[in-house]
């Protein structure tokens, strides 16, 4: 049976949202200077814009994130439980020093986009989405492959403008 493609995202907006409220933590893959995948585990959140996902994450901007993403924006972020449910990401992600993006990010923390998910980042960042540790990356992905461990089908968004 073929993969089904689909183009809007609220076809399979309710499945996303279930899978990364399920398995929380995503593992974050980026490239090195020599093309080499590295990859951490972090906790990124997840909203809805003009019908798009996107997706932020607080982090600490260390050189090698910073040196990775300033190199190649591209990123796959994976989500993945015993059941064999997944979730990849393909996605551009970017720092953002906008400060009320910022401040947007750190409150979908605390609210937890979507519910179940996030953090109260005060335990990170002392001074709140002022403090100058608390860096945020905007993450816009241009491509989402759901994989239903049960049967292990697969469904793909993919909109016509990545």
């Amino acid at each position: 049976m073929p993969t089904p493609k689909l183009r809007e995202f609220s076809d399979l907006q309710d499945t996303f949202f279930h899978y990364v409220r399920d398995i929380k933590y995503a593992t974050m893959i980026t490239v090195d200077l020599k093309n080499r995948p590295r990859a951490r585990v972090l906790l990124p959140v997840w909203e809805i814009v003009d019908g798009r996902p996107v997706g932020w994450l607080a982090a600490y901007k260390t050189p090698v994130k910073t040196a990775h993403l300033a190199n190649n924006p591209h990123t796959t972020y994976s989500y993945w439980n015993p059941r064999q449910n997944a979730v990849h990401i393909d996605s551009r992600s970017t720092w953002t020093d906008d400060e009320s993006a910022k401040r947007h990010a750190w409150d979908l923390y605390i609210k937890g986009g979507p519910p179940g998910v996030g953090y109260d980042p005060v335990h990170y960042w002392q001074g709140g989405p002022a403090d100058p540790e608390y860096q945020v990356i905007r993450i816009e992905p241009w491509r989402i492959q759901l994989v239903r461990g049960s049967d292990l089908r697969s469904t793909i968004w993919q909109p016509d403008t990545p």
